[in-house]
Parts: structure tokens; sequence; C-alpha cells
């Protein structure tokens, strides 16, 4: 009696073992290098890498430390969220929203910061670690929620200038991972995102889906009904001229840029109209020049 695999077209053939070998190695390629998991516990920021569903440790975190964010009142507001979350207590999703360059996501940062200084000396202390996501991978928060839901630290998911345009529609995944989904957002995560749209939706999107749908102010209603997912919303706006020098005179004495003051004025505010803004980014970038022609690091 013959059995079944003895009479299988691959038994013996050489040609066909190879094929199935070249199509394995084929397929591994296109897979792509696979990464080793992540060693949570060996650091406190990470980028999510969405193509493999890891987290990339980054060593040393580009921030300002809070006290020099100057004009920013809602650094109470959120620190004090933050600190809810920390400590295991209720706190909500929060949308930054407003002018650009007045350090809406320096804030994020320098808050993550100074809490885990603060609380670094409580018996139970566990760090809260800082996960940004970047716009274009925003589908894959729920494959990112899933990794972190078992974990026992507490996470701060980040995403920079959040925006969605055009026929979009990843949206959605970013709605149900807040509130609306079945599983909702894990315990242990927070969402915070910095925008320049109040509604994080551009207004050609919204004005499309008014003019397309059949009962306009339904659909209109269903994408600006995202920013109301976010329970905290802090509002950045263009800052005085008193701001504005407030915060480079604040860099440049942190800094021991020991130039006359009357002069860092008056260039501050050169520099300023030559940028069309006055913002805490354009403070910073004049206080770099500043410091090159004073021939002064700038080490944090």
């Amino acid at each position: 009696m013959t059995r079944e695999s003895d009479t299988s077209p691959l038994r013996g053939d050489p040609s066909s073992v190879r094929a199935l070998e070249r199509i394995a190695t084929a397929l591994e390629k296109l897979a792509g290098p696979q990464e080793a998991p992540c060693d949570i516990s060996g650091a406190d920021a990470f980028v999510f890498a969405a193509r493999t569903g890891t987290l990339v440790p980054v060593p040393r975190v580009n921030r300002v430390d809070i006290a020099l964010l100057r004009g920013i009142g809602q650094a109470r507001d959120l620190l004090a969220n933050t600190d809810h979350f920390a400590q295991g207590l209720p706190a909500n999703n929060a949308l930054l929203w407003g002018a650009r360059g007045m350090g809406k996501s320096a804030l994020i940062k320098a808050v993550h910061a100074t809490l885990n200084l603060r609380l670094a000396g409580s018996p139970a202390f566990q760090p809260l670690k800082l996960i940004e996501i970047h716009r274009e991978d925003i589908e894959g928060l729920p494959a990112l929620m899933a990794l972190l839901r078992e974990k026992p630290w507490r996470f701060l998911i980040f995403c920079d200038d959040l925006s969605f345009d055009g026929a979009d529609t990843s949206y959605k995944s970013l709605k149900a991972v807040l509130e609306g989904g079945l599983e909702g957002r894990p315990p242990n995560v927070l969402f915070y995102a910095t925008s320049n749209r109040r509604h994080i939706l551009s207004r050609e999107m919204i004005e499309n889906e008014r003019g397309t749908a059949i009962h306009p102010d339904d659909a209109v209603q269903e994408k600006i009904s995202l920013s109301d997912r976010f329970g905290l919303w802090l509002g950045f706006h263009s800052c005085s001229q008193d701001d504005f020098l407030a915060m480079v005179f604040g860099y440049a004495d942190h800094f021991g840029l020991g130039a006359d003051r009357v002069v860092i004025a008056s260039e501050a505010l050169e520099w300023s109209v030559t940028r069309g803004a006055r913002s805490g980014r354009t403070a910073w970038q004049y206080i770099q020049d500043l410091a090159g022609r004073l021939g002064k690091p700038l080490e944090q």
C-alpha cells in the first residue's frame, strides 16, 4: 500500500525545495528586519514605530526647563491634570491648540520632566513614560494601546501638530481610541495633542462635508466632535511685546548672555518683525543667534 506522503510531488525534488526556499527568503525581505521587543523600563521617553509596532527609546529628550516657558499661563492646568494622572487619579485627554511657536509641545515635554523629578522621592514611584506618535502613524493607535494596556507604568502619549485634511479618515481611529471604542482608553494611558486648529480638522474639510452631505449639519458635527473627546482644551495665542521680551530676557539670563539689555530688546524686536511673529520659538531663534555671535554655547 502506498502512503500519500510518498506520492507528494515535492518529496525528493531538489528544484521544488529550492523554489520554496527562495519564496521564504523573499517574504523575509518584504517583512523587513525584525526588531527586538523594547525594554520599557530602560528609558522614560520613546517614539512609536508603527511599521514594526515597537517603541524606540529616546536617550535625550529635546526640551527646555518649565521655568523658561514664559507667558504660558496654561502650564498650571496641564501640570495639575498630568499630576493627577501620574498619581493614578482621574485625568482628561488634553488638546493644546493655537498660534504656532507658542510652546505647546515644549510645555508637554517640560511637564513630563517636571513631574518625574517631583515624584521621584515617593516610596512607590514609577516614572511616567512619554511616547510620541507621529501624525502619519495615528492609525496605529489601537495597536499602541494594546501594547501598553497591561504594562505596570503610566503612559503619556503625545502627538505633535495633529490635523486632518481632505479625504483623510484616520481621525475615526483616534475618536474610537479616545473614548468611543468598545475597550476605550486604557486607564494607564493619557493622550495629549497639539494643533494649530481648535477642531483639528481643516476648514476646507468641514466645508466639503457641509456641501456634499445629505444632512450637512450631521456630517459636520460628526467631524468636529473629534475635539470633544479632549476634556481639557488649552488655547495658545500670539504673545504681546512685553511677553515676547520676557521670554528673550529669561533665556538670556538663564544662559548668561551678558549683552546690553537695551541692545537685546532692540535686536529681538527687529528679529520678530523680520519673521512676522512674536512667539517663544522666535525668541529662542534670536537667542541662538545672539549666543553664536557672543561665542557662548547653549547648554541646558
